[in-house]
């Protein structure tokens, strides 16, 4: 079978495929881990896949659809897992040293929802350590390429994701969003990136980063395929006090019913996101070009005010880090992990977390431990916790006059590697335009929006709705790429 029959086509016609019988679920399957295995040496995306396991999940879905009883239209299609959300049997390191030894005795939610829907978790893909980082260099194993130029980042820390899907390894993945992880390099490498609201994706088997931010959602080629996983691991969980009780579902089938226009829309334009934001004039240019035919397409476009963004960077890397020190406590190499024998129990725990750990996540473990700290921790967490609350209350201040709002997702373009690793500020400030959505809670999606004129590579725009309001956005995105 012709390996461009597959490759690079959404889920929804792979689906398609698989009802008609113009292909199996192993074939699919095989077609996919071939591409891997020819191509993936340059892109290092995967840092593990078992194509035997993988294959034998195909071959049971197969004899599902034989006997006549699929577990949906979807069994059979893999999905890349980004390699902090658990899967039974599977390594789940984190892309850290700390954790590499270490599988994983059960199912995340969302895998396990997947799986349920037929849907083969698909490898374990690279990823920034513990989730932190905007390039994907923070990796303890390897770093992943941008498959539109092997010379540049693909984004992070979901840059695996997003370059397994951008290079045709898969039809979709999963990855995580704390800051804009999903979004950003979604907009890099040239895919769509759903950011989910928080809670309305179960956290149980997610490794958390940062508890209060981090949110799974699904990373496509389209709108519908971002509906359709969303639909399959969405939903309240007895596993997660902090996930949604409320019913979850219909969004592909939003999409699906999507009118072809925006008229009767209102779209924001947050001045804050366009005055003096440091944008490069390629990304400037296509950002300006995607609110034009957002008004071509018939909404109307206003002028909103987010005062409190300004804060934002700094809000964020204050409670982030303060509840990455927290969370990333329990690794120290005595219930699991990789530990480093000393002299003694504190000699243990010294050597265990200064070998397992990379040098980003000790600078956000020791920045958090000092904001939290006597003397300090109402000097800046508390009264970053009071300004995140005014952020908060700006979108909803803003979305009394609009429907949604546009954006730019990044400043540039996927950078080259090793041009920001010097000058940790200027990585944070990567997620400028990202990290306000996950303190506010709300949902937001990334959406290719073109090429920058300079250096061919892809531009993405971000569509932000308010809380449980995906739908909505799904079909505005659809509209968007039609």
């Amino acid at each position: 079978m012709a390996e461009l029959n597959l490759v690079n086509r959404p889920i929804h016609e792979l689906a398609a495929g698989l009802a008609a019988k113009e292909f199996s679920a192993a074939e699919l399957v095989a077609a996919y881990a071939d591409r891997v295995a020819a191509k993936d040496g340059e892109i290092k995306a995967f840092l593990k896949l078992d194509r035997e396991q993988a294959l034998k999940a195909a071959e049971a879905a197969d004899a599902r659809r034989a006997a006549g009883k699929p577990l949906s239209d979807f069994d059979g299609i893999p999905v890349g897992i980004k390699d902090c959300i658990v899967a039974e049997g599977e390594s789940c390191s984190c892309a850290s040293k700390i954790l590499a030894p270490v599988k994983s005795p059960y199912d995340s939610t969302a895998v396990a929802r997947l799986r349920a829907q037929g849907f083969i978790p698909f490898g374990r893909l690279n990823m920034d350590e513990f989730a932190m980082g905007s390039s994907c260099e923070n990796s303890a194993f390897q770093k992943t390429a941008n498959p539109c130029d092997v010379s540049r980042v693909p984004g992070g820390s979901s840059g695996g994701s997003a370059a397994c899907v951008a290079a045709g390894f898969a039809p979709a993945a999963l990855g995580s969003d704390t800051g804009g992880s999903i979004r950003q390099p979604a907009a890099f490498c040239g895919i769509v990136g759903l950011k989910p609201t928080y809670g309305r994706v179960s956290r149980y088997g997610l490794v958390a980063f940062a508890s209060s931010l981090d949110q799974i959602g699904p990373m496509t080629h389209d709108a519908l395929d971002a509906g359709i996983l969303l639909d399959a691991i969405a939903g309240g969980d007895p596993m997660d006090s902090t996930s949604l009780p409320n019913p979850a579902g219909g969004f592909a089938d939003a999409v699906r019913n999507s009118s072809g226009s925006l008229k009767g829309m209102k779209i924001g334009l947050p001045k804050e996101y366009f005055t003096g934001s440091g944008l490069a004039s390629g990304v400037e240019t296509i950002t300006q070009q995607a609110i034009e035919k957002v008004r071509s397409l018939g909404a109307e476009l206003v002028e909103v005010s987010l005062p409190h963004t300004r804060y934002a960077v700094a809000v964020y890397y204050i409670i982030a880090t303060a509840e990455a020190s927290a969370n990333l406590a329990r690794f120290d190499g005595i219930r699991y992990g990789d530990r480093k024998e000393g002299r003694d129990l504190v000699d243990t725990y010294f050597k265990t977390r200064g070998e397992g750990f990379g040098d980003e996540v000790k600078r956000r473990i020791l920045l958090g431990t000092y904001v939290l700290s006597s003397g300090y921790y109402d000097a800046y967490y508390l009264r970053a916790q009071k300004v995140r609350t005014l952020i908060r209350r700006d979108f909803e201040e803003a979305y009394k006059q609009c429907d949604l709002m546009l954006t730019p997702v990044t400043p540039t373009v996927a950078f080259k590697f090793s041009e920001k690793t010097s000058d940790p500020l200027q990585m944070y400030l990567s997620d400028i335009f990202t990290i306000a959505l996950n303190l506010s809670g709300n949902c937001g999606i990334s959406v290719p929006a073109g090429r920058d004129p300079e250096t061919g590579m892809p531009v993405g725009v971000q569509f932000l709705a308010p809380a449980l309001a995906e739908a909505r956005l799904l079909q505005v995105t659809d509209t968007f790429m039609r």
